[in-house]
């Protein structure tokens, strides 16, 4: 019996979604946008010249951007020796669990909760929940904020109060920073952990524990992020293959995406290196029948929403150079699917998410193009490669 990756490559958009007016995403385009930059010379930090990613511009990536949004991408014009089509999203959210729910099977069934761009952001009664919690009389943030920027802004105050910093996004989230030594790491995760079920019953769809170092001047997010996200509304991929008596290997953000339900097996690390370095021994391990699924957060969390354009095509050509040789080590009938789960375009306005479809590239499924298709439809595919029964809406591509 053959195994199954699915690996998403945070926030890497190609354009096209039919309902990103709604967003106020007309026209973003991550890939496009990114290789648009780099054949101008306006990504030459770290590089220089056209993006270079040939093994997923070889399995379809180029032609994956062009059936989605019709839009060039410079360097990226390789014949596909792949499976490759573009998926859409039919969730109402652009964010992480919207997207990675609905790779896996299942749409979001509800509207999420979102706090207003005001000061302040949050209600007086959640917020005296949270100083209750940590038994503090004050929160610093209380609004709109860039995790990098805000830790920048109110870290020594807070080293100098003790209060967390608190702060959102255009996501469903309420993220907390905290000082892993002067705060402490375990009493922040508490934190996050307890105030997580009242989050939830508003349909905010996480409460994320932000835990950093460094004094003023120099301080920086440490690895030890944790996510409390609410579960799911029905099983879902990882689920499915459980259930059915396979193995499940979760890498990265996947625990924590999916409340840890489903998941046999959890792989973290303290950045995307390390992650890949999970996936190529899961590359050669990794059981006859069984799923991996993979999340690399840091197209997203270090390029997307600093709008790091010359980073994010950094990011996209290490990917690619970890992804030649990870597919070399796999064993005949082995399923890869590249994807991701919402666009982050660095070129657009604003550091929040964009409104996309997705590649879908497949290695180990033949050639050809899929397609426009459905998120749901990666699930499908996936468990019928396995020969799981899958549930819900999704139709196989393969």
């Amino acid at each position: 019996m053959a195994r199954a990756f699915l690996i998403v490559m945070d926030s890497v958009g190609c354009g096209g979604a039919p309902d990103a007016a709604d967003f106020g995403d007309a026209g973003a385009n991550t890939l496009a946008h990114i290789a648009l930059a780099c054949a101008g010379g306006r990504a030459d930090v770290g590089r220089a010249g056209p993006l270079r990613v040939p093994v997923l511009d070889g399995l379809g990536l180029g032609a994956a951007i062009r059936l989605a949004s019709g839009d060039a991408a410079p360097g990226l014009d390789a014949v596909p020796q792949g499976r490759w089509g573009a998926a859409t999203e039919v969730s109402k959210g652009k964010d992480t669990p919207s997207g990675h729910w609905e790779l896996a099977g299942v749409p979001v069934p509800w509207d999420w909760a979102y706090f207003p761009d005001t000061v302040p952001a949050f209600p007086d009664d959640l917020v005296a929940e949270v100083c209750r919690l940590a038994g503090v009389v004050g929160v610093l943030g209380n609004c709109h904020a860039s995790g990098t920027e805000i830790i920048d802004r109110l870290g020594a105050e807070h080293l100098r109060t003790g209060w967390p910093i608190c702060y959102t996004s255009a996501d469903s989230v309420f993220q907390i920073a905290a000082h892993e030594e002067a705060f402490g790491l375990e009493r922040l995760v508490a934190l996050c952990r307890d105030l997580a079920p009242r989050l939830h019953a508003m349909k905010v769809g996480r409460a994320i524990a932000r835990p950093f170092l460094g004094s003023p001047g120099d301080f920086h997010r440490t690895g030890n992020r944790r996510d409390f996200a609410i579960a799911p509304p029905a099983p879902t991929l990882l689920d499915w293959v459980q259930e059915a008596g396979h193995v499940t290997h979760a890498v990265g953000k996947i625990g924590d995406i999916f409340s840890h339900r489903g998941i046999t097996h959890l792989h973290k690390g303290k950045d995307d290196a390390a992650l890949f370095d999970h996936l190529d021994r899961l590359g050669r391990e990794a059981e006859v029948g069984s799923l991996t699924f993979a999340n690399f957060v840091e197209f997203d969390s270090l390029y997307g929403h600093r709008r790091d354009v010359a980073g994010y095509a950094r990011q996209l050509e290490w990917f690619d150079g970890r992804a030649a040789a990870f597919l070399a080590g796999l064993r005949a009938g082995d399923l890869v699917i590249f994807t991701a789960d919402h666009g982050n375009d660095p070129t657009w306005r604003g550091t929040e998410h964009t409104r996309e479809r997705v590649p879908v590239l497949c290695h180990g499924a033949g050639e050809g193009s899929l397609g426009l298709c459905a998120f749901v439809d990666v699930a499908a595919s996936v468990a019928g490669h396995l020969g799981i029964a899958a549930r819900g809406a999704g139709r196989s591509f393969l």
